[in-house]
Parts: structure tokens; C-alpha cells; sequence
């Protein structure tokens, strides 16, 4: 079985350093100590707001991913400002979600089937300037489908809802929801998208998740940032690649 990659992404650094309206902590230095502590690739998402990551950050996210040879996964939402700067920095990947400006985090998937008119536009754009394409999404099949349909290059799929029912200890729902998992992501490699899975993943959720053979990457962020206050970025990285690593060979043995 394939190698799951971890995709840092390190939006909350920013939302530290905003909060006092300094220069630090720079998400610049997390982004060089996720590569090095093992990060396949650096995610970032440019919200209109502006709440936490900046238009110069993502400019220097972008000069250290090209440097160092890894991707850079450019989360935006679907609007002509995010898209223009996109179109702009061509990053490795960029991952359209929805964003509505009082949410707190990313409240659920993209629906692609509704916004089909609208999406399928900025996926063809994108991809012409050569940004590999990946739509944030429930798994849900007429999602998946439409997804494929408008040409994304690679689904991601919300762990937010299975996170959550695991951590309430619900378990009857967070293996229900686990199940739409695993189904989701056979019918989008099916498909011939490459799938890809994010939101609300920490230590206790990771290896249920891991564990579905067509995964090849995960993307974490806010459980690493706040589990870095208290043991270091670099050995919360370690840790959930560790435990990643762990869950393939088990799914291998």
C-alpha cells in the first residue's frame, strides 16, 4: 500500500500572531519546521477576511515550497479575488472550499452539485495554469460524482462529522459516518480522482481514518498547532506520522 502523505497546515500560527498584531509567530518558520519534522506539504488558506493568513504569507509559503521542492496546497474559496490571486502564484495545488465570513472553521463540504455553474469555471481555470485542482467535499455520491464530472483533479473529503461523533464517544454514529468514508472514497478512486481526507483529525481519529486504502494524503492543522504549545511542533509532527505509518502497515499486514 501507498505511503499516506501529511499535509501541515499551519493557518493558526497567523491567527497567534494576529491577535496581537505583531510579526510573530511567523507562519514562515512553522511551514520550515513542518518540512523538516516530516510534512510532505504546506496547506494555507488566503481567506477574504484576512483573518489569519496573509497575502504575504502566501507569497513567502509559496518561494519556500518552491525551494524546497514540496507542494504548496492553496485552500480558497470559489470567488473571482481568491481565483485572480491564485491564477497569480500557481500553487501546486489548489483546494476550493466553502468560506462564509462569520464561521469560525470551515462549516462542512463544498456543494458542488448546486454551484456546478459557478465551480466547474475556476476548475477549468486552474487547471490551465497548471495548479492541480481538489474540491473539499462531504462524501456523499452525487458529490463525488459532479466532482469528477467538472474535471477535479482530486476530492478531499470532510473528517470534521466523524472526528466529532468519535470524540463525544458516539459510537454507533462515528462508524456510520466512517463507513461514507471508506464508500466515498472507493467510488472517487473509482472515478480516477485522487482522494484525499482533513478536518478535525488529531491523535485519537488519525488511524480509523489512515486505514482507508485509497487515502493518499491528509491534510491536519489546528490539532498540531495547539498540541505544539505543549510538546513542540516538530514531535506533534513526528507523532502523527508516526502514528499514520502505524495504520498502513497495520491495513498492509
Amino acid at each position: 500500500m501507498h505511503r499516506l502523505r501529511l499535509g501541515v497546515n499551519i493557518d493558526h500560527v497567523a491567527t497567534i500572531r494576529n491577535a496581537r498584531g505583531a510579526t510573530y509567530p511567523e507562519p514562515l518558520r512553522a511551514a520550515e519546521l513542518a518540512l523538516a519534522a516530516g510534512a510532505d506539504g504546506i496547506t494555507a488558506h488566503l481567506r477574504e477576511d484576512r483573518r489569519h493568513i496573509s497575502d504575504h504569507d502566501i507569497d513567502e509559503l509559496s518561494e519556500l515550497c518552491r525551494r524546497r521542492g514540496k507542494p504548496l496546497n492553496f485552500e480558497m474559496a470559489v470567488t473571482d479575488e481568491m481565483l485572480g490571486i491564485a491564477l497569480r502564484r500557481r500553487p501546486h495545488a489548489a483546494c476550493l472550499v466553502p468560506e462564509r465570513r462569520e464561521e469560525v472553521t470551515t462549516e462542512g463540504g463544498l456543494n458542488v452539485v448546486a454551484g456546478h455553474n459557478h465551480i466547474a469555471p475556476a476548475v477549468q481555470r486552474l487547471r490551465a495554469a497548471g495548479s492541480r485542482v481538489s474540491l473539499f467535499i462531504e462524501a456523499d455520491p452525487a458529490q463525488i460524482a459532479c466532482s469528477a464530472d467538472i474535471g477535479a483533479q482530486v476530492v478531499e473529503l470532510h473528517t470534521g462529522a466523524y472526528c466529532d461523533a468519535a470524540r463525544a464517544g458516539e459510537t454507533d454514529r462515528a462508524e456510520a459516518i466512517l463507513d461514507r468514508l471508506r464508500v466515498g472514497a472507493a467510488q472517487a478512486a473509482a472515478l480516477g480522482l485522487e482522494v484525499h481526507a482533513g478536518h478535525g483529525i488529531d491523535f485519537a481519529t488519525v488511524r480509523p481514518v489512515a486505514t482507508i486504502p485509497e487515502l493518499t494524503e491528509l491534510n491536519i492543522g489546528h490539532f498540531l498547532i495547539g498540541e505544539a504549545i505543549f510538546t513542540g511542533l516538530a514531535v506533534a509532527i513526528q507523532r502523527m506520522r508516526a502514528l499514520m505509518d502505524a495504520a498502513r502497515a497495520e491495513v498492509a499486514a
